[in-house]
């Protein structure tokens, strides 16, 4: 049976706090919605027939000033076309890579009133996700 994650275990998120707080992050994100958006009962959104990709969209809408205002940026967006190595059953709708000064800006960002109410989206949308921290490495050259 497969496994679907759309926000973080209390273990996953307590690794990442561990973590130095003080340096810029990227994190990695990989997006699966829904064919259509579940939002709770009574939300505004609810009834309105979106696709997840629609709730998405306005997670984004609604959650982008806050994501600037924290220092945040997309270095990299793309659409999945097909998986090369990995389970051949698993596939993705979009990717893209956040950029943030350090975990502080991160951290702001989810703690922001505004952003708490705009991430309902988020869930309404996603059937599945995965949210990966990296250091940030230096870009071009070979592989290694």
């Amino acid at each position: 049976m497969a496994e679907f994650y759309i926000d973080p275990s209390p273990e996953n998120f307590a690794a990442f706090k561990d973590l130095p707080r003080d340096r810029p992050i990227h994190m990695l994100n990989l997006l699966r919605y829904r064919d259509l958006a579940e939002y709770p009962g009574g939300h505004e959104h609810a009834g309105k027939g979106w696709s997840g990709r629609r709730a998405y969209e306005e997670y984004g809408k609604t959650s982008g000033p806050i994501f600037q205002r924290v220092g945040g940026s997309i270095v990299w967006r793309g659409r999945f076309e097909t998986m090369v190595t990995g389970p051949g059953d698993k596939d993705w709708h979009d990717g893209f890579i956040a950029q943030y000064p350090d975990a502080g800006a991160f951290f702001a960002m989810i703690k922001d009133a505004e952003y708490q109410q705009a991430v309902v989206n988020r869930t309404a949308a996603l059937i599945d996700s995965r949210l990966m921290r990296f250091a940030p490495g230096e870009a071009g050259g070979g592989f290694g």
